[in-house]
């Protein structure tokens, strides 16, 4: 005969289990609910114009591949990838090297200024980048650097104040004492920087240089403003322009090549996410130790 005490904590035990079983429920609903507009970008990349425009079946009553066949043969796909990848290439690495630059000085050495100089760099983040566009479009129309992939990498070579905050903060983290023991062996502040510091950062760097790229391989806005032509359309802007056409009277949108191109270009991210997952949390964690 089981006590009491027995079926009260065997009671305890299954509501226990059925919270937890609740939970993961709640979850798997969540999971799916955000997953849904991939699955349905994947789902209308394998449809006909017509069945995308008629049902709105999950899976494709008849597969096609005919969408992926006009991407690849039929429009300027891999220019527009080329463009991408240079513009995110070289925004990243030049918000790595001047983000990282600035931060060296303002969380490793001391001089007069030092926090106001900071305290200014991230008031700046207090600016929306959408008033800057125009000011920025005047500026770079008198230069000559319109309608090029020029007036969005260039200014990454002037630091980010988000990024020069975080690598700030994981600098900070650091004991002094490395540097001090380095700078008796004979290295210098640069040789510091590079020898020490960058080593040790290396999921800080690879954090930044994640989000960067995702940033701007997603990025729209400033491709609008500062792209005319199709030489230097970036993919975000073939997805608004390039799948377009007129049939007799009517204007086309053609949404199956628009989800196939959407789907080619959901997967460079998931799988940056997927293979720099761990450097990513370790960086952002490791970000916030010291203010």
């Amino acid at each position: 005969m089981r006590t009491k005490g027995e079926k009260t904590m065997n009671i305890a035990k299954m509501k226990k289990h059925m919270v937890e079983i609740l939970i993961y429920i709640i979850k798997i609903l969540v999971a799916i609910i955000m997953f849904s507009p991939i699955i349905w970008v994947f789902s209308g990349s394998f449809k006909t114009l017509t069945e995308f425009t008629t049902s709105s079946n999950i899976i494709p009553k008849n597969l096609t591949l005919e969408n992926f066949e006009y991407i690849f043969t039929k429009s300027n796909y891999f220019i527009y990838v080329r463009n991408t990848v240079i513009l995110m290439l070289g925004t990243t690495i030049g918000t790595l090297i001047s983000s990282s630059l600035v931060a060296y000085p303002l969380a490793r050495m001391e001089f007069t200024g030092k926090n106001i100089i900071f305290a200014i760099i991230i008031g700046t983040m207090m600016i929306p980048n959408i008033a800057l566009i125009i000011p920025q479009y005047i500026m770079f129309g008198k230069i000559g650097w319109l309608d090029s992939l020029l007036p969005m990498i260039i200014p990454a070579y002037f630091a980010y104040p988000y990024n020069v905050f975080l690598f700030r903060q994981y600098f900070r983290s650091i004991p002094k004492e490395l540097d001090e023991a380095a700078t008796i062996d004979g290295c210098t502040k640069v040789g510091v920087f590079f020898k020490i510091l960058v080593p040790i950062t290396k999921s800080t760097f690879a954090t930044i240089g994640i989000l960067s790229c995702v940033f701007w391989w997603n990025e729209l806005t400033q491709p609008v403003f500062f792209i005319n032509s199709d030489k230097w359309r970036t993919l975000t802007m073939a997805l608004m322009t390039s799948f377009m056409y007129t049939s007799g009277n009517a204007f086309v949108i053609n949404w199956p090549s628009i989800m196939a191109a959407s789907a080619l270009m959901i997967i460079p991210p998931m799988l940056l996410y997927l293979f720099g997952s761990k450097y990513l949390v370790e960086g952002i964690k490791t970000s916030g130790l010291k203010g």
